[in-house]
């Protein structure tokens, strides 16, 4: 028997400890070097994995480069950079329109009904949010969703179903549609 350890690795399977050995490598140091320009760990590292991952996906070609770190770099600046005039225009759009209304403070009541809802399939949440919380009628919501009223009308009566089971205790046992 020929065991996977035993046989020579494929080429995807080298390109992957490449990638990871690369990773390894380097991920450290690009973090330190971003985060002398962002000034926050987290954008720092998080700019970095998202440089990282869009070199995963490109590694073959990422990899043939000669300084494969300096695309990883360069994408990583580019990242933060763009992070960054999305914060500027976000601070001059509230600087003209002010800070966004109070949210009202929530009940216990009002924090169970959201939990029991998070805990419902998707297909359920978006209607009973809209028709409840939004307080759209039925044609509306099968306008905005794209569906016919007729199965807006059978999500809703299911929705309000699985809720009442949720917000008794019972778990809503399946997740499809999520």
């Amino acid at each position: 028997m020929v065991r996977a350890t035993d046989r020579e690795p494929g080429p995807l399977m080298v390109e992957q400890r490449s990638f990871e050995a690369f990773y390894a490598a380097t991920y450290r140091p690009l973090v330190v070097q971003l985060l002398g320009m962002t000034g926050n760990l987290a954008d720092a590292e998080d700019t970095v994995q998202e440089a990282f991952a869009r070199a995963a996906v490109r590694w073959r070609q990422v990899s043939a480069y000669e300084l494969p770190e300096a695309w990883v770099r360069r994408v990583a600046l580019n990242l933060a950079v763009s992070a960054a005039r999305r914060s500027r225009r976000f601070l001059t759009a509230l600087a003209r329109i002010g800070p966004p209304a109070q949210v009202p403070g929530m009940s216990v009541d009002d924090l169970d009904l959201l939990a029991a809802l998070g805990r419902l399939p998707r297909r359920y949440r978006e209607v009973l949010a809209l028709r409840y919380l939004a307080d759209l009628p039925v044609q509306e919501i099968a306008a905005e969703l794209r569906l016919p009223p007729g199965t807006v009308s059978s999500r809703l009566a299911r929705g309000r179903a699985a809720l009442g089971r949720a917000l008794a205790g019972g778990e809503e046992a399946s997740h499809a549609g999520r």
